[in-house]
């Protein structure tokens, strides 16, 4: 399957998944939202927090973009653009599809991936969504529980907040990360 972006306004991607739910229905494409839960913590309490991996971008799963679905997703209210423009839309690259569909792996709400720190302070990664991105981890907060990534796509970078639990290192989990 083929991957195509468009740019919604900031924060109206829940509005425009509903706006557009019937566009969904009649041409038989999926328009995905991968989002991450985050903790936050507000005057002492820990919440859970759903933020977009992908602020401002959906992502259509279909085989083209053919004139008709063109025209019903661009009348949808909040929509600004496909990527790389209106006159040039292209799929996604096989790097930038890779990236989607490994947090798609997870679902289209990644959870938090369980992490140790190593005799040197090096994060681990054992599960979840930071598997397989430990070179793109930018900074690690451990007091927060977060770990900053360096994403790209369409050759721009940008940096995400995903939240990770702290395991203390076993035998076991030690075994696992050699192998």
């Amino acid at each position: 399957m083929t991957y195509y972006v468009i740019q919604v306004q900031t924060r109206t991607e829940d509005k425009y998944l509903q706006l557009a739910a019937n566009i969904i229905e009649e041409n038989q494409v999926r328009i995905l939202w991968p989002r991450r839960n985050l903790r936050i913590r507000r005057r002492g309490v820990w919440k859970d927090y759903l933020a977009p991996i992908f602020p401002g971008y959906l992502f259509i799963e279909s085989e083209k973009i053919n004139p008709e679905l063109y025209w019903r997703i661009k009348r949808v209210p909040g929509f600004l653009h496909f990527l790389k423009d209106n006159h040039n839309i292209e799929p996604l690259t096989a790097r930038d599809q890779e990236l989607l569909t490994h947090f798609l792996s997870f679902g289209e709400v990644v959870d938090r991936s369980k992490v140790f720190f190593d005799e040197n302070k090096r994060i681990k990664v054992l599960q979840g969504p930071l598997k397989g991105l430990e070179g793109k981890i930018v900074k690690v907060n451990r007091r927060k529980g977060r770990a900053k990534v360096k994403l790209d796509l369409y050759e721009e970078s940008f940096l995400v907040d995903f939240g990770f639990e702290l395991l203390e290192p076993t035998d076991e989990a030690m075994i696992k990360v050699k192998s």
